[in-house]
């Protein structure tokens, strides 16, 4: 087995890295995905010294938000973020696509925009042979089967994360778009759902997240040995589920424990 288990950090706002990560690697992940502001989580000499003391890595750092319209504001935040995911030598810069026109469907134009946002940013990131990848999300500027292919043909330097749920929901066997792509692929996101109302009607998916194996529609154990059999070597991060009665150690134990039930 190559690749490496992260934990994703998107319920955590305000943080004490210290502690919680603490708590992460006794639950026993092998690293975590940064999604905090910079002005929380400081300078990247300070997050690498925790990282270092608890022996914890940084698998991805995330964008904060996308100018599809690359509002020079919002372009240089986010190249901020590329700057500082270079300094703790994270694996990748991970970023989602822009939200959907109001008025209208998404057109070629949009795939093109959001495509050329995304290759600036490779880019940008190749100076320090940092990757950017695309991360699939519904009820952004990528929402089907289709436009993701249309997208996918527009990059040369962009790399992607599948994030297995959002595949599913779009009615694309996760297995089937894992191999489709594996020569892109960089990052993976395991992700849950109980239910789901909207998507096919054109409205926006609402979806009910739950912990990784608690819903009943993803064939993880099928994932896994696809990635595996694929020689897929590299990080593996699993995303929490919205169960609001449960602390941050209970949420990270469970997720855990049910890859340990897999085998891994």
């Amino acid at each position: 087995m190559g690749f490496k288990f992260g934990y994703s950090t998107l319920r955590w706002q305000t943080p004490d890295f210290e502690e919680l990560l603490t708590q992460l690697k006794d639950a026993g992940w092998d690293g975590w995905e940064m999604r905090q502001s910079l002005d929380w989580v400081g300078p990247p000499q300070r997050i690498r010294k925790i990282c270092d003391n608890v022996d914890l890595p940084i698998a991805a750092v995330t964008a904060r938000g996308l100018p599809i319209d690359k509002n020079w504001e919002q372009m240089e935040i986010n190249k901020r973020r590329i700057d500082f995911a270079a300094a703790v030598e994270a694996d990748c810069f991970m970023f989602m696509g822009a939200g959907k026109p109001k008025d209208r469907p998404v057109n070629s134009e949009d795939l093109a925009a959001l495509a050329d946002v995304s290759e600036e940013w490779a880019e940008y990131a190749s100076q320090y042979g940092l990757e950017v990848c695309y991360h699939i999300h519904t009820n952004t500027t990528v929402d089907s089967i289709d436009d993701w292919a249309k997208y996918m043909s527009l990059l040369r330097k962009c790399k992607l994360c599948i994030d297995v749920s959002h595949s599913a929901l779009w009615g694309y066997d996760p297995i089937d778009s894992i191999r489709r792509y594996s020569d892109a692929l960089v990052y993976v996101h395991l992700q849950d759902y109980g239910s789901v109302t909207g998507g096919d009607d054109g409205t926006p998916y609402d979806v009910g997240w739950v912990d990784v194996g608690a819903g009943t529609v993803m064939d993880f154990p099928g994932i896994m040995s696809t990635l595996a059999e694929l020689k897929y070597d590299r990080w593996v991060t699993a995303c929490p589920g919205q169960v609001e009665d449960r602390s941050d150690i209970e949420r990270m134990s469970v997720n855990r424990e049910y890859l340990r039930e897999l085998g891994y």
